[in-house]
């Protein structure tokens, strides 16, 4: 009878794969490709010095670590020379985008970052939480107090009755209910208790259901404190009647929802405030001049160091700023990874402002 393996065999010889690294990798910026038999990307990976970190690969053990049951699924190692650290970065996340591996994917889900979330439907509703791949929904923050945003959203949703219910959950509208079918109820206590206007029961039209979404989302873009102005007549009524405790839990909702204002307002500054043309040196001296406007990175070229070149960038910046100012509106879908990581680099490494430029510096 056959013995079953305990562990996967290898997809290609370990010991000939490694003598390629030892040889052919050197110690400099790169981004890496991990490769299965039929040439689909497992694996995207970066490095500060691509030797040390490919070697690391073989030295890890099978199957405690990631990093050995990636090299056991491979049978290839493609690599991309890059100038920097910072580009290696940038690199890793547009090649992930690109070739979607399910190492990455499968291996990072616990890597969130807290945004406010408008979802899409009939019955749009407010959430906190990481993108959840769908386009429709619209994204703002990002945030970094998660108990204190959960609780603006809270109060913000409860004061204009919108749902919290889960997304599956049927909607029925004022006016698209059978004249004959039964009398229908909410299916929550949210509706009795004056925090859900009951899209669920044919209790609101959807008109009126979608004109308090979009008080919620100018809200959220600071074009309305129209929810702080009825906490405020609320409060000052309960004051005025003597009824302390209802003016103290009045009291509480205007504190988060001021929080969530101010907090918006930070998220959209922070995010404002990464448009410069930003000096990457290069570990070779290759320095390269990124163009990034609201934490986005429009166009990237060998930093310009002759008139020509300077020219030619100052055309690239000009034709950049000619372009409609980004709004205040919900963060670009398909760039949020891209201004999260804007953000942790600058974050991460204050110096690197010392070399920033205002766009506007190259078109004067």
């Amino acid at each position: 009878m056959a013995t079953a393996l305990r562990f996967a065999l290898p997809q290609t010889d370990l010991a000939t794969l490694r003598d390629r690294v030892r040889r052919m990798a050197e110690s400099r910026p790169a981004v890496y490709r991990m490769i299965d038999p039929v040439g689909r990307v497992l694996y995207v990976g970066k490095a500060k010095r691509l030797k040390v970190r490919l070697s690391s690969y073989f030295r890890a053990a099978y199957p405690e670590d990631k990093a050995a049951r990636i090299l056991h699924a491979a049978s290839d190692i493609q690599w991309d020379y890059v100038p920097s650290e910072f580009a290696a970065h940038l690199t890793e996340l547009r090649q992930i985008a690109r070739w979607r591996p399910p190492f990455n994917h499968q291996m990072n889900r616990s890597r969130r970052t807290l945004f406010v979330r408008v979802s899409g439907g009939t019955a749009p509703q407010l959430g906190a939480g990481g993108p959840t791949g769908r386009e429709e929904q619209r994204c703002y923050g990002p945030f970094v107090s998660p108990q204190r945003v959960r609780d603006g959203i809270r109060t913000l949703s409860d004061l204009l009755g919108l749902r919290d219910c889960a997304p599956a959950m049927p909607m029925v509208f004022a006016g698209q209910t059978d004249l004959f079918a039964p009398e229908r109820r909410a299916a929550c206590p949210r509706h009795d208790f004056g925090f859900c206007a009951g899209p669920c029961a044919g209790l609101v039209t959807q008109a009126d259901y979608r004109q308090r979404v979009e008080t919620a989302v100018a809200f959220l873009e600071g074009r309305t404190i129209q929810p702080i102005d009825r906490i405020v007549t609320e409060m000052q009524a309960a004051a005025a009647d003597g009824e302390f405790e209802r003016a103290t839990r009045w009291r509480t909702r205007f504190e988060d929802l001021e929080w969530l204002l101010a907090a918006m307002t930070r998220a959209r500054a922070a995010v404002a405030a990464l448009t410069f043309v930003y000096r990457d040196p290069g570990v070779f001296g290759d320095d390269r001049a990124y163009l990034i406007r609201h934490g986005i990175v429009r166009a990237s070229y060998p930093w310009p160091s002759t008139p020509i070149e300077r020219e030619a960038f100052r055309g690239v910046v000009a034709a950049e700023l000619a372009l409609p100012a980004p709004s205040a509106g919900p963060l670009p879908f398909q760039f949020l990874d891209e201004i999260l990581l804007v953000m942790a680099w600058f974050r991460r490494h204050p110096e690197a402002f010392r070399r920033t430029s205002a766009l506007e510096t190259w078109t004067a």
